[in-house]
Formats: C-alpha cells, sequence, structure tokens
C-alpha cells in the first residue's frame, strides 16, 4: 500500500489547530470588543465610602471623582475644629460665589471633582464622613453661579441643622460671604462707560471735519 506524502500528512494535521485558533480568536473578539463591560464590584456601590453620583446630569462618569476612604483621623481638638469650619466654609461659599455664570463643561467638571476631593480629604476625618454623605444626598450643582451658591447654602444649612445652629436665609448668602464681584463689575462699567466717552469724540472730530471741509 502506498504510503501518502509528508507533505499532505502535515497539512491535515495543522488544519485543526488552525481552525481552533480562529474559533478562540472569534470568541475573544465577541467577549471583549462586541459586547459592554460590566463590572461586579466597584467602590461606588457602597454609599457609605462614597456617594451616588448622580449629579445634576451632565458627569456620568463616576471616574472623574474620588473614589477609596476617607484619609484623615479624627479631629479631637474642638477649637481647632470650629475654626477649621469657619474657614473652610468662607473657602467655599467665596468659591461658590466666584464661580462663572455660564460654566464650561471643564469648569464644571473642576468644581464637582474638587468638591468630591475635598470631602476626603478634609482634615477633620468624622467631619468629612459626614461631608460626603451630604454630597450623595445634595450632589453638587454647578450649572452656573447662582446654582452652584445656593447649592452651597442648602448643604451648610443642613450641617447647621445637624449642629443645632442657626439656619441662613439662602436668599441673603451673597451678602455674608462677600465674593468681591461688586468692584469687578464696577470697574467694568467704569471701563465701558470710558469707551463709550471716547467713540463720542471720535464721532465728535469726524462731525467737525465733515462741516470744515464742506
Amino acid at each position: 500500500m502506498p504510503k501518502k506524502p509528508l507533505q499532505m500528512t502535515t497539512m491535515t494535521r495543522t488544519r485543526p489547530i488552525t481552525y481552533i485558533a480562529i474559533i478562540l480568536a472569534f470568541v475573544f473578539f465577541y467577549s471583549y470588543v462586541l459586547l459592554p463591560s460590566h463590572p461586579t464590584s466597584s467602590p461606588y456601590n457602597s454609599p457609605e465610602k462614597s456617594a451616588s453620583w448622580k449629579g445634576d446630569g451632565v458627569f456620568k462618569t463616576p471616574s472623574i471623582h474620588a473614589p477609596g476612604e476617607v484619609i484623615m483621623p479624627k479631629l479631637g481638638n474642638e477649637t481647632i475644629k470650629q475654626e477649621l469650619g469657619r474657614a473652610s466654609w468662607k473657602l467655599l461659599h467665596t468659591m461658590l460665589a466666584r464661580f462663572p455664570e455660564n460654566p464650561s463643561v471643564d469648569e464644571r467638571e473642576a468644581l464637582k471633582s474638587y468638591l468630591y476631593l475635598f470631602g476626603r480629604l478634609y482634615p477633620c476625618g468624622e467631619c468629612a464622613t459626614h461631608f460626603r454623605l451630604l454630597l450623595q444626598k445634595y450632589p453638587p450643582q454647578t450649572s452656573s453661579r447662582d446654582a452652584a451658591s445656593q447649592w452651597g447654602c442648602v448643604v451648610h444649612n443642613a450641617v447647621n441643622e445637624r449642629l443645632r445652629k442657626p439656619i441662613f436665609d439662602c436668599g441673603t448668602i451673597a451678602d455674608k460671604y462677600h465674593c468681591g464681584c461688586a468692584e469687578e463689575d464696577e470697574k467694568k462699567r467704569k471701563e465701558a462707560a470710558e469707551g463709550e466717552d471716547d467713540d463720542e469724540g471720535e464721532m465728535k472730530l469726524v462731525k467737525e471735519g465733515l462741516t470744515r471741509g464742506g
């Protein structure tokens, strides 16, 4: 009986290997490219560790926020804690009061990320935990300067209510935490008025030139 050529035998043996490689490549492509990924666990799934991150509907990816535990330990010195709280509220309210009136997407993302990081890095550990729970209940509002300022007032009032302190009138929050905007607005008004005076002077010279030339 004649023997099969060596070349034909080798090709016959390599065909199953080729088919298996093609099938594995297809399974890999289908599993990791065509199908969306669904992680089974995430640090955002625990409301005690982080917020629900619903926000005001613009930033839906939780990775821009600050996952992980509160970093700082408990602050036992009540005097330092109160001084820190007053300084921190002044910083936050002034920052929100100076936030752009019509912020860009990047500016809104920056503010939101800052607030979540603030809640993780705040020097008073127990205060930071409470603040992060407030971020979960009252997600930051960043659509405008007024929205951000009013959000800050609501959150501050929530803290005051827990500590049994007086509640702010959010309609007058800008009067308590001055942003310096009035001085800037006055400067812009003066610059605009000076520009109008210059335009009027140029128009007057043009008219006088035409009259003399005529």
